[in-house]
């Protein structure tokens, strides 16, 4: 794949698929620019050397297209990408950062051409168009109508196969840019020379997605630390926890395949949860096995954070991807925090992190510069480490 460096890009109008998907709090303002701050080194360095910059992005799930239209184009609406343009601006300390509420078309198409060298363009939503997510090979053509040459700068995505990521490099020169480079650079070193220990932290709430990591893992390295959604759903499926939800139709099957036995998985010994009994409610610290009529599990316990971190101070790689719990809630923040403080004190491993949420609460408690890397995507992180199919790198390798 060609790198960013390794081509002219003067005067030339330069597609860039960014992530800028962070997310917004109440007042539709920016909880965390982690994501678009890690843009900015590709984003300035063509400004600086004379490319005419458009941007492509998804922003959350967004409304489609007719209906955002039928809102002013000033509006914070659902989904609109917007708000991300006053921080790019804010961030590089300029205030001419253009912004089209549209991704194609003619209008499109006038804006662009309007542009000058140094300039930059931030499309709306790519998905406010259902053909992003198709993977629409018509809706790729289109979008490559708008730049002489494609960046994909976003590795984090790179492992869906939707049209910006996919389909674009089919149609113009396509080169990658430098936050996908210093992903890529780090996790193949995870691949190629790990140090022993290897231990891999997976929490969060996808759960379906996360099954394939953890069972590679498990193959893989040395210890499997398990917290979130998934530990959640392996301790259903595995009846110790008999009154948390069972995993969805079709989840309980593969769960079951993977390797219960295996020394190297560690599921959480205590829990956070809730209760509610005889018209007594509120939270208590209990055994997986005794969650009785509690309604959730939020957070790893006391001896778990314990368990977790006799093992994280020996090892000599650690790869994160999750949450342990739903840390962004005060009462339930101690398991991420407390296994994140444990992360960051071991000095002597390689430290690689990914996804915005865990990203997000690192930042929040005063870690994140402790780590090797801090990927956008804990998705295609672990896809990416485990060997899966990584159609954004496809489409630049076939290009």
């Amino acid at each position: 794949m060609k790198k960013i460096n390794d081509i002219k890009i003067k005067g030339k109008h330069v597609l860039v698929r960014c992530d800028l998907n962070v997310s917004l709090d109440e007042k539709k303002e920016i909880k965390n620019d982690l994501r678009i701050r890690e843009a900015l080194p590709t984003i300035d360095y063509l400004a600086r050397n004379g490319a005419k910059v458009v941007l492509i992005s998804h922003f959350a799930e967004p409304e489609e297209k007719k209906d955002m239209e039928e809102k002013e184009r000033t509006e914070v609406g659902k989904g609109t990408i917007l708000p991300i343009k006053e921080r790019i601006s804010k961030l590089m300390g300029r205030r001419d950062i253009r912004f089209v509420p549209d991704c194609i078309g003619e209008g499109v198409e006038k804006e662009v051409k309007g542009l000058k060298e140094g300039d930059i363009l931030l499309l709306e939503n790519v998905r406010i168009y259902k053909e992003e997510k198709d993977n629409s090979e018509e809706f790729g053509r289109e979008l490559s109508k708008l730049g002489d040459i494609f960046v994909n700068d976003a590795f984090s995505v790179s492992h869906r196969a939707h049209a910006s990521v996919a389909r674009i490099p089919s149609f113009i020169p396509s080169v990658t840019g430098m936050l996908f480079e210093k992903e890529k650079k780090i996790l193949d070193r995870v691949q190629r020379a790990p140090k022993r220990p290897i231990v891999a932290i997976i929490g969060g709430a996808k759960v379906e997605s996360k099954i394939p990591a953890v069972n590679f893992f498990l193959e893989k390295s040395d210890h499997v630390l398990l917290g979130g959604k998934i530990a959640n759903a392996l301790l259903a499926a595995r009846g110790i926890a008999l009154d948390l939800p069972a995993p969805k139709d079709g989840l309980m099957d593969t769960i079951k395949k993977m390797d219960y036995t295996s020394p190297r998985l560690h599921l959480p010994v205590d829990v956070i949860t809730s209760y509610d009994n005889e018209g007594r409610s509120g939270l208590k610290e209990t055994a997986p096995g005794k969650i009785g009529k509690e309604k959730d599990v939020f957070d790893i316990g006391s001896e778990t954070r314990k368990l977790y971190g006799n093992i994280i101070r020996q090892a000599g790689t650690i790869i994160w991807a999750g949450p342990l719990g739903l840390s962004e809630k005060e009462p339930f923040k101690k398991g991420t925090e407390e296994v994140g403080r444990m992360v960051a004190e071991n000095k002597k491993a390689l430290k690689v992190v990914g996804g915005g949420d865990t990203g997000e609460a690192l930042m929040r408690f005063g870690f994140l510069k402790e780590m090797d890397l801090v990927s956008c995507g804990g998705g295609a992180m672990l896809t990416y480490l485990s060997g899966g199919r990584m159609p954004g790198i496809e489409a630049l390798k076939a290009s």
